[in-house]
């Protein structure tokens, strides 16, 4: 009996309860990592013409840049940031600034050797080279300003163009089919309400003893009465005496 009792109860909570409302407490959106690629050495890479400092790796399908000392990977909509090429991804919350100012297309440009309309004799440049000298390279505009990137006769764009051109690869990146799937993923994440940490202070004062025990209400004192002076006992009967010796004295 006592177990048809609860099965009933459990069945009349179900119903009561919308299962949407269920699925949203339960929903966790975890981050995944990209899965590794496995390199029998370590890759060469290519600077991209137009940019400040961006390398890729061109052998690979996989976009993977070095940039600022670290190596970055897009992957799933969300970007990834390491301290080496095939190891140690970590989630980067928002796009890395340099990757609007690479050409979608250079792939294509790479295969050809040709750099919009222009010979692109491109170096490859070895991993213990890149890590050696990208500091002094970034540091002097050496790809830029005395080696146009390998492309020949070819004329840096103007500031004002790199920038047009940043807004159109932005526009164009936000209506990829894995980053529109990225951000309906980040609307569904149930909004919580951030709380402020305790301080050690409060963590020391919630962690007491006496702070966990119900505080009890406070009695007020009774008014002190006055104690009566005690007589001695060689005291007593004084005054009897005193009345007696005026008596005898009349």
């Amino acid at each position: 009996m006592t177990k048809f009792f609860f099965g009933t109860m459990l069945l009349a909570l179900v119903i009561a309860v919308p299962m949407p409302t269920i699925a949203e407490v339960d929903v966790h959106v975890i981050i995944g990592l990209p899965p590794p690629i496995v390199f029998a050495a370590p890759p060469e890479v290519i600077v991209v013409p137009d940019t400040y400092g961006v390398y890729a790796v061109p052998d690979i399908d996989v976009d993977i840049f070095f940039w600022n000392g670290w190596w970055w990977r897009p992957w799933g909509g969300y970007w990834y940031r390491s301290a080496y090429y095939d190891r140690g991804w970590g989630y980067y919350r928002s796009v890395p600034s340099f990757y609007f100012d690479v050409d979608p297309g250079w792939r294509g440009y790479y295969r050809d050797r040709n750099w919009h309309g222009h010979r692109w004799d491109y170096e490859r440049i070895p991993h213990e080279r890149l890590h050696s000298n990208w500091k002094n390279w970034d540091n002097n505009r050496y790809w830029e300003r005395q080696r146009t990137w390998g492309v020949q006769g070819y004329q840096p764009r103007p500031q004002k163009q790199r920038q047009e051109l940043r807004q159109q690869r932005q526009k164009e990146y936000q209506q990829r089919p894995e980053v529109q799937k990225q951000r309906q993923t980040e609307a569904q994440r149930p909004q919580r309400r951030e709380q402020r940490p305790e301080t050690r202070q409060q963590q020391r004062q919630r962690e007491r003893p006496e702070a966990r025990q119900p505080q009890r209400q406070k009695e007020r004192p009774e008014a002190k009465r006055p104690q009566r002076q005690e007589q001695r006992p060689e005291d007593q009967g004084k005054p009897e005496r005193e009345e007696e010796e005026r008596q005898d004295r009349r």
